[in-house]
């Protein structure tokens, strides 16, 4: 097949939410373990994950389609990059989290319509050019910045907490869901809804893990948190990697 019309996404199914979330929580966690356990500050840190995203990026890219092993590097990293902007803009500028979600969401907003306005669809099924790959991360980026900041602004800014606040983007995430189901909403407006609020559901389960008790957190090691959810990542990593392997061998074979 014509690698222009591979699809250079991942298809969607349950893993494929499962790892989404993880990468999301292992953005929130790494970010602060790099930057405060190991003392590099956010700026340092910022410049170091950038250098490590750059050089995913570029590795994603060549492969024009789905490999598993640098997309999710990829979301890994964006998830990281998105949690130290708003970090590094909140904690350095002192703008406000409301200011920034206000200004994330607008930016999210203008990449769509630029975005629908140049290739006629959002869909990620058809993600199998390089204008589109380059819409879809750079959506991908904006949304972890904008869900670090929603998701901080509701646990923290209006005091609900990280408990009630992965309830409250669960809720929204299965909502999508339900929609859809029912045909309210479309397949492309249902999974962006998804996509988007898995970021501070990521985010709220990193916070709600690795923050002290008397923060509203369980208090687990950043470090645990870390190993853990990358061992999940990287598993289900292999698991993908294996399993497209197979299936190419089955298309050849029956070609």
């Amino acid at each position: 097949m014509n690698k222009e019309l591979l699809n250079r996404v991942a298809s969607l199914g349950i893993l494929f939410w499962v790892v989404k979330i993880v990468s999301t929580t292992v953005g929130e966690t790494a970010a602060d373990y790099v930057s405060v356990n190991l003392n590099l500050g956010l700026s340092y840190t910022m410049v170091l994950m950038g250098v490590i995203t750059l050089l995913v990026v570029i590795w994603n890219f060549r492969q024009k389609r789905y490999f598993p092993p640098s997309y999710w590097s990829l979301i890994v990293m964006m998830s990281i990059e998105g949690t130290l902007i708003t970090d590094l803009l909140v904690e350095s500028t002192g703008v406000s989290l409301l200011v920034l979600d206000v200004v994330f969401a607008l930016a999210m907003v203008l990449v769509f319509v630029l975005w629908h306005r140049k290739e006629h669809s959002l869909s990620i099924h058809e993600i199998n050019n390089d204008s589109r790959e380059k819409f879809y991360w750079i959506i991908v980026l904006t949304t972890f910045a904008l869900g670090t900041g929603v998701g901080d602004t509701v646990s923290e800014f209006l005091s609900v907490g990280y408990l009630y606040s992965l309830i409250i983007f669960g809720a929204i995430f299965i909502l999508a869901g339900v929609l859809y189901y029912f045909k309210t909403i479309s397949s492309v407006l249902a999974f962006w809804i998804a996509f988007i609020v898995t970021r501070p559901i990521g985010a709220s389960l990193g916070d709600l893990l690795i923050q002290d008790p008397k923060d509203g957190g369980l208090g687990i090691s950043t470090a645990v948190v870390n190993v853990v959810f990358f061992v999940v990542i990287i598993a289900s990593v292999a698991y993908l990697t294996v399993r497209q392997s197979q299936e190419g061998s089955t298309e050849l074979a029956g070609s």
